[in-house]
C-alpha cells in the first residue's frame, strides 16, 4: 500500500496507519487494513475522552488478567458480543435442509468413553429422567451409518461435571455413541437446567453495566462426525425455557428447539422401558456432505 501524502491527521488516520504495513502475508495485510479502518471509524464516531479510552484499556487489561488455564475471559467477551456466533455462522454455511450449528461452549471434554446405544449418561441418578432420541440423516433423507455422537449437558442444577469436581462423578452427563445402519440414536439423561455464564469477572461487570442478564436457556450439546460429511457442532434447546429468547451468548436458533414432553402415560412409560414418568426429546439431525 502506498502511503498517503502528509502526516497523520484526524481525517487520514486510518490510511496513514494501514500504509505502514509491509508484509508478504496478504491475509494479514488484508485483515489489519480492515481492522484499522473500522476501529478508526468507530473512534471518530464515539469521540471518547482520554479518561474513557484509558478505562477501555483497563477493561481489556483486566480481561487478560482474568484468563487462566481453564478460563478464557476473551472468549466469553466474544460470546456476549455475538462475535463467536457470527464467526460460527460464517464458517458453517449449510446447504438447504442441513442442521444448523452453534457455539461449542467451554465445557467439552475429549476422550469421553464410548457407550452402547441407549445407555444412561446420568451417573449420579439425580434429576428428572429424560429420554433423547432421533435419527441422523443426509440432506436427501437417508440414514447415516457410523455417526459418532458426542453429547454432554448440565445437570438439574445448571452445572457441568467439570464445575463440580468431587460432587459430580467424572464424565457425568457425557457420552459418545455411534449410529447403526438405520441412523437412529437414543440415550437417557436428565432434564437440564438453564445457567448463568461467569459474572465475577470484567465481562460480567460489563453485562451488568449494559443491563443484560447472563443466563443461557437449558440445552444439550452435540458434536456429530461421520466420514464424508461436515462435522456438526450444535445444541438443542428447551423452547419453554424463560431465557429462550434472550440467550446471553446468542446461541439459540429456531431450528434447534426441541420440545421437552413430560410422559406420564403408563403404556408409553412401559414401552420406553422407563420406570416412571420422564421427559422425552425427539430431534433429528441432518448432516451436509463434505
Amino acid at each position: 500500500m502506498t502511503a498517503p501524502d502528509g502526516y497523520f491527521t484526524e481525517e487520514n488516520s486510518a490510511e496513514v496507519v494501514a500504509a505502514r504495513t509491509n508484509t508478504d502475508n496478504e491475509r494479514l495485510a488484508t485483515c489489519m487494513e480492515a481492522i484499522v479502518r473500522h476501529m478508526h471509524a468507530c473512534i471518530k464516531e464515539i469521540e471518547p475522552t482520554q479518561a474513557e479510552w484509558f478505562e477501555a484499556i483497563q477493561f481489556l487489561t483486566k480481561t487478560g488478567h482474568t484468563c487462566t488455564d481453564w478460563r478464557q475471559e476473551f472468549i466469553l467477551l466474544s460470546d456476549v458480543l455475538g462475535v463467536s456466533m457470527l464467526v460460527d455462522a460464517i464458517n458453517n454455511r449449510k446447504p438447504q435442509g442441513a442442521s444448523e450449528s452453534t457455539v461449542l461452549g467451554p465445557f467439552h471434554l475429549p476422550d469421553v468413553p464410548e457407550l452402547p446405544m441407549g445407555s444412561n449418561i446420568c451417573l449420579d441418578g439425580k434429576g428428572d429422567k429424560m429420554l433423547i432420541r432421533g435419527r441422523i440423516l443426509d440432506t436427501e433423507g437417508n440414514p447415516i451409518d457410523g455417526v459418532k455422537i458426542d453429547v454432554w449437558q448440565a445437570n438439574d442444577e445448571g452445572f457441568y461435571d467439570v464445575q463440580q469436581k468431587g460432587i459430580q462423578p467424572d464424565f457425568n452427563l457425557r457420552g459418545v455413541f455411534r449410529t447403526g445402519a438405520d441412523g437412529a440414536y437414543w440415550f437417557e439423561g436428565v432434564k437440564p437446567r438453564n445457567y448463568a455464564i461467569p459474572e465475577d469477572g470484567p465481562v460480567g461487570q460489563l453485562m451488568k453495566a449494559l443491563g443484560r442478564h447472563a443466563w443461557r436457556p437449558a440445552h444439550l450439546h452435540y458434536i456429530l462426525e461421520a466420514d464424508g460429511f461436515d462435522t456438526l457442532t450444535t445444541h438443542i434447546f428447551d423452547p419453554d425455557d424463560e431465557y429462550i429468547h434472550s440467550d446471553a451468548v446468542f446461541g439459540v436458533k429456531e431450528s434447534l428447539m426441541a420440545k421437552f414432553d413430560l410422559i406420564e402415560d403408563a403404556d408409553k412409560i412401559a414401552e420406553a422401558g422407563m420406570d416412571g414418568p420422564y421427559f422425552e426429546v425427539v430431534h433429528d439431525f441432518v448432516l451436509a456432505r463434505s
